[in-house]
């Protein structure tokens, strides 16, 4: 069945190659900052490079590399700790902390920063209580500081986990009932199976999903800048705004690529190691150990508490916080502000359902190694940080604003200004770029599940690969493409980095009023653009939520 759609596929005529050609445009244009951005290595800044070297480099270099051992030691910990727990073992709550476990992944990390820095701070109500009940005064007594790459590193790992829990889980319950039986007729205890069974074949799914995790780590902004933790991500916005160098901003920027690349590489060896890995038998998962009385309790406190840290107390607080100031916070300008995000998140949304569709349809209608390889790479964006893609795509497009004012100055002594720099237009394909491949691996996903039989009958009636796609696979597909739309949706609302370094004058979105804000220390009005963005996250939570209910395998 496959040759012959293989087959078919290669000879489709004209529509099939011009939609060929379209999914290629499309996947040049979204690679096309990433390669201006290597490209800037080409230019010399010796100068400037010479400064950052002797200041602030170093610092850079350090920070980053604690940030990715310290938020990647974490997020495997709770993620794979608490995955094993709901997956392996039956215990009292069990069945509502399989999808409560996924709340985290709602708040942005920079709205944690912001929310525990009020919760721990010297006036806030965790250090109050704690001299109300012991006396103590200003200078008796040591408390940790939340404003440090320390602090950092505990709240990214808190909102970053589920990556890893979710991917570890679902590996968990894919095990063959055979191996994990098979280790335990031979006398291994619970620790033993999980450490030498379980664990090494689910490796491969827990670096899927630290490699996640550790990529949305250095795409971080609001939370790194409001701690003064001096990163790649801060370096480049700095260096773009602060010393007005463009260039010496882009080759920042590819400094941060090579980490990216590392996570890439060493994540695409783990997976090239699962095939040592191999299940066979019975597809049903293993009975779960049953926890009871102590052991019961101590799992289900395990479990709750990344989510009390991670969302419960962020939540109480950002609304304690929105009720008490509902005239400020709600007011002036807040509408105007979720105006704006609506209006760049659902253009985004649509825009990038369409591409995604040519994408993998033009896949789907030419499986050759060449699409594949344009797919994949039009995919690449998501390992890039927000940061290095504004950059990316502001240099050039200046470049180009500037060539034609100067042309149509000499030509016609007319000023055309800025034409493409500072537009939502710009602003929206940084979106692409950065979130495209999310809506692709759902709609790829989607439309591997349609059968090439279907194609060969629309061919057969004569229908043409447009006709075939709107009429037959998209009525098919709006689960997945629903489920794209809305992650699109919801990652475009939390974006901090591109938005606040491409965004229009005057063009402010919640995440942006909320960054301003917590700057400012007016963590106050800031809480109710921060609850919002929190609302909107549990969106995709509750839907991936409903998907592990609905694929969780049967259980005797």
């Amino acid at each position: 069945m496959l040759l012959a759609f293989r087959k078919y596929s290669l000879h489709m005529g004209s529509g099939a190659s011009l939609w060929t050609g379209v999914a290629i445009a499309i996947a040049l244009a979204v690679t096309s900052p990433i390669l201006f951005i290597l490209a800037s290595f080409l230019t010399d800044r010796r100068e400037m490079w010479q400064h950052l070297i002797a200041t602030v480099l170093d610092r850079y270099i350090e920070n980053t590399v604690l940030l990715i051992l310290g938020v990647g030691s974490l997020v495997i910990l709770i993620g794979v700790t608490t995955a094993w727990l709901v997956a392996a073992c039956d215990f009292v709550g069990r069945r509502i902390l399989e999808w409560a476990l996924l709340l985290p992944l709602a708040a942005p990390a920079y709205v944690l920063a912001y929310t525990y820095t009020e919760f721990l701070d010297f006036a806030g109500p965790v250090q109050t209580t704690l001299r109300e009940l012991t006396g103590w005064g200003v200078g008796d007594y040591w408390f940790p500081n939340i404003r440090s790459v320390w602090g950092a590193i505990a709240l990214l790992s808190l909102t970053l986990y589920p990556y890893v829990y979710l991917l570890s889980r679902v590996a968990f319950l894919e095990q063959s009932v055979c191996t994990i039986e098979a280790s335990r007729v031979l006398g291994a205890n619970p620790w033993q199976s999980f450490f030498s069974v379980a664990l090494p074949l689910a490796r491969p799914a827990i670096a899927a999903g630290t490699a996640l995790a550790l990529m949305e780590t250095l795409n971080d902004f609001g939370t790194v800048d409001y701690f003064s933790v001096d990163t790649f991500t801060t370096g480049i916005y700095r260096t773009w705004f602060g010393f007005g160098d463009r260039i010496a901003a882009s080759q920042l920027a590819a400094c941060l690529l090579i980490f990216v690349f590392t996570l890439l590489w060493l994540e695409q060896r783990s997976r090239r190691q699962a095939q040592y890995y191999e299940t066979s038998g019975n597809s049903q998962p293993p009975s779960r150990y049953l926890l009871q009385r102590s052991r019961g309790l101590l799992a289900m406190g395990v479990c709750i508490l990344p989510i009390i840290l991670g969302f419960l107390i962020p939540a109480a607080v950002l609304l304690q916080m929105a009720i008490n100031q509902a005239q400020d916070t709600f007011g002036g300008r807040f509408w105007e502000f979720v105006r704006n995000s609506l209006l760049l998140s659902t253009l985004t949304a649509l825009i990038g359902v369409i591409i995604t569709l040519i994408l993998a349809y033009g896949v789907r209608l030419n499986p050759s190694q060449f699409m594949k390889i344009a797919a994949r790479v039009s995919g690449m964006g998501y390992a890039i940080p927000g940061s290095a893609i504004a950059v990316g795509i502001l240099v050039p497009i200046g470049t180009l604003d500037n060539a034609i004012d100067r042309w149509m100055q000499a030509t016609f002594n007319i000023s055309t200004g800025l034409l493409l720099s500072g537009t939502i237009t710009v602003l929206i394909f940084a979106y692409l770029v950065r979130y495209l491949a999310v809506s692709l691996s759902s709609i790829q996903s989607s439309l591997a599940k349609i059968s090439p039989n279907l194609d060969e009958a629309s061919r057969s009636l004569g229908y043409s690969p447009l006709a075939t796609l709107t009429q037959i696979h998209i009525p098919l597909l709006w689960r997945g493409i629903l489920t794209a739309a809305m992650i699109l949706f919801v990652d475009v609302m939390k974006e901090l980095p591109a938005t606040l370094i491409i965004r229009p004058f005057n063009l402010d979105t919640l995440a942006i009023r909320v960054y301003n804000l917590a700057s400012d220390e007016r963590l106050a009005q800031a809480s109710g653009p921060a609850l919002a963005l929190i609302v909107i996250g549990i969106i995709p939570v509750i839907f991936l939520s409903r998907q592990i209910t609905r694929d969780r395998p049967r259980q005797s």
